[in-house]
């Protein structure tokens, strides 16, 4: 759905590349491929073997570089990443990736995710005398990787992935070599690809498909990778791994086109739709999804159901982003910028509207006047996740109970809130039979935890502050 009217924002997407003449321009391509995981600003590092060379600013990837800055990155190596932020969290100098000199080197950090011990670890460091530069979490990682007192960088590195708590998908890249990390319980998604003897690494493998790489596999929870001009070295940081990779990169965050554990995200929404059929049994005369992450599952669902699919809602792709602060009144049409009903297609009928999820109500109560208002004579609201009742600490928007309308409200309430004639969720069992990924270990293979409550890790009283979720 529209994630920044709703209040369910993207992740952070990061991209890299070792052993590549061109490696700038490759992560150009790779970050403008993950810009729906973060638009509100980017940045790229490059390294020429002796020297790590950054630029990076707030805005889009087009935005921010053109050809002259992307001539200005001449290297063999190079890490890049798109952000998007949470209130507070802006300014140009949380844009990553980080870089930070010393006299004993270089190292630039991109980071997705967030650490939910980063204030207890902050708080610590400043204690022993660091001094921070950012309001990021991902700034801590450099203060514990500088303070390690092992003689070899990849062993300061892994005693310092030892003190993280939460979810991390990090790229470390210093003049020699590039590290990639996965948290042990591999919650954000981070594959390896290869274009000729270059290696390549994105979050999500839609990204090689842009640059002509080849996927080769996931990194694994716990999993330290090492990548310089002798190839690619793997070591173990955690032997305590458990995955759950975040349910919602296959609901919502990921491009249709990328695949997360062999699983592709499209043929993933689409078995969402179907599910969804069986479990709603609702008559209607056609079936819509709200664009774009609602799509797929509309199609699954029209073809379990019989009912048609039809283009009953249209996005307007030509809305940018706008510096201007609008009223209150003026900001209730926020909804009305991006979305237009079809009323030729809803007119008259009885509606199936799809979507992802329901986060505090109110966009999915200004669609469903939207459609009844363009003559649909019901609206029947189909959600392909359960309801969302408890916080994420994991990097998406959605950090107290407060905020969140089905932690406070019924099922049946919620319907009655939003004016549909029907509200159904897709089921936990649903959902987990419908993605398809081994029900394996604790957590069954997937975090669910904004759905059922338990978390993957340690959660610390004052997790959600005062840190941006990047």
């Amino acid at each position: 759905m529209l994630a920044e009217i709703k209040g369910l924002n993207e992740e952070c997407g990061v991209f890299g590349v070792w052993g590549h003449s061109n490696a700038a321009q490759l992560t150009y391509y790779g970050l403008h491929s993950l810009q729906h995981r973060g638009q509100e600003g980017a940045g790229i590092v490059v390294t020429d073997g002796k020297v790590l060379k950054g630029i990076k600013g707030e805005g889009l990837v087009t935005e921010v570089f053109d050809a002259d800055k992307l001539e200005e990155l001449q290297g063999k190596a190079a890490i890049g990443h798109v952000r998007y932020a949470t209130a507070g969290g802006g300014g140009y100098e949380n844009v990553q990736p980080l870089l930070f000199h010393s006299q004993s080197g270089s190292l630039a950090l991109a980071h997705n995710g967030n650490l939910v011990n980063a204030t207890a670890l902050k708080h610590q460091l400043e204690r022993q005398g660091s001094i921070f530069q950012t309001t990021s979490d991902t700034e801590v990682l450099a203060h514990l990787i500088k303070r390690s007192g092992f003689p070899l960088l990849k062993d300061r590195v892994k005693n310092a992935l030892t003190m993280l708590k939460g979810a991390y998908a990090f790229l470390i890249m210093t003049e020699t070599e590039l590290m990639v990390a996965l948290d042990p319980n591999g919650l954000r998604p981070l594959s390896i690809g290869k274009i000729g003897d270059a290696y390549c690494v994105s979050s999500e493998t839609c990204a090689f498909d842009i640059v002509g790489a080849t996927f080769e596999r996931d990194v694994e929870p716990g999993e330290l990778l090492i990548i310089n001009d002798e190839g690619l070295y793997s070591e173990k940081f955690s032997l305590s791994t458990s995955s759950a990779i975040c349910t919602m990169e296959y609901i919502y965050f990921s491009r249709p086109d990328s695949n997360i554990h062999g699983i592709n995200v499209h043929t993933a929404r689409k078995n969402l739709g179907k599910q969804l059929a069986h479990e709603a049994q609702i008559e209607a005369d056609v079936v819509t999804g709200v664009p774009d992450s609602s799509i797929s599952v509309a199609i699954g669902y029209a073809e379990a159901s019989g009912i048609p699919y039809e283009m009953g809602l249209i996005k307007n792709r030509y809305v940018g982003r706008t510096f201007i602060q609008p009223s209150q009144s003026l900001r209730e049409q926020g909804v009305k910028m991006k979305l237009s009903p079809v009323r030729g297609v809803v007119e008259g009928k009885r509606v199936i509207m799809v979507d992802d999820s329901i986060v505090r109500g109110t966009t999915s109560k200004r669609i469903v006047s939207m459609l009844k208002e363009a003559g649909a004579k019901e609206v029947h609201v189909c959600i392909s996740a359960p309801p969302i009742q408890h916080p994420c600490f994991y990097g998406i928007d959605t950090s107290t109970h407060e905020e969140l309308i089905a932690a406070n409200h019924s099922v049946e309430e919620i319907k009655e809130i939003i004016g549909a004639d029907s509200l159904t969720f897709i089921s936990v069992e649903g959902l987990l039979k419908a993605i398809g990924r081994p029900n394996e270990g604790e957590f069954r293979g997937q975090c669910l935890a904004c759905f059922i409550g338990k978390y993957p890790t340690e959660i610390y009283p004052d997790t959600v502050l005062p840190y941006e979720k990047c």
